[in-house]
């Protein structure tokens, strides 16, 4: 009998601190840090300009891999464009949300403006060039944005974020590569 009142009590003990950290742990996990609202709102700067030109890539496209290319990359724009607008708000939902046109666009610095008034300017391999060249340059970006936030971040989801990103990236950066040659 005082055996079980002992192992009772030690595991209660054990358990306590759990609970009390636990406000803190959830608490932590909620709030976005300055690292954190600057790793958002880079990411989605970027990573608006490389969807609005992928999906204008989906349309004009000469090139099946380039036009391929572009629908995964409006794919995986869009969730994670959910994603961080979510974190945000501090709630999810199963549903994906796609930005709409106006918002992506909203979204982008005056150099991506720029960009993307370009690529609408342009047809055929032209396209194809300037619209490899400028997932290229986007990707770069978008991965030093990754590696910076990771030497400095302090939320778990984001960070876990980012280092899904940098994977994704580093395979797109590839892919990018083959298709400029």
């Amino acid at each position: 009998m005082i055996r079980r009142q002992m192992l009772t009590a030690l595991a209660a003990a054990a358990f306590v601190p759990t609970l009390l950290s636990a406000p803190q742990i959830f608490a932590a996990t909620a709030k976005m840090g300055e690292a954190e609202k600057k790793h958002a709102d880079m990411t989605r700067t970027v990573g608006s300009l490389s969807l609005a030109t992928s999906r204008l890539a989906v349309e004009r496209a000469s090139a099946d891999m380039v036009k391929l290319f572009a629908k995964f990359e409006v794919a995986e724009q869009e969730t994670i464009a959910d994603i961080l607008k979510s974190m945000e708000m501090e709630k999810a939902e199963g549903a994906l949300n796609v930005p709409a046109e106006a918002e992506v666009e909203a979204t982008l610095d005056p150099a991506g403006k720029e960009v993307l008034a370009t690529l609408k300017g342009l047809n055929g391999s032209g396209f194809d060039k300037a619209y490899v060249a400028a997932q290229l340059d986007g990707h770069k970006k978008l991965l030093a944005i990754q590696e910076d936030y990771l030497k400095v971040g302090q939320n778990r989801e984001q960070l876990g974020v980012a280092k899904l990103a940098r994977g994704m990236i580093d395979e797109h950066l590839d892919h990018l590569k083959m298709l400029k040659a």
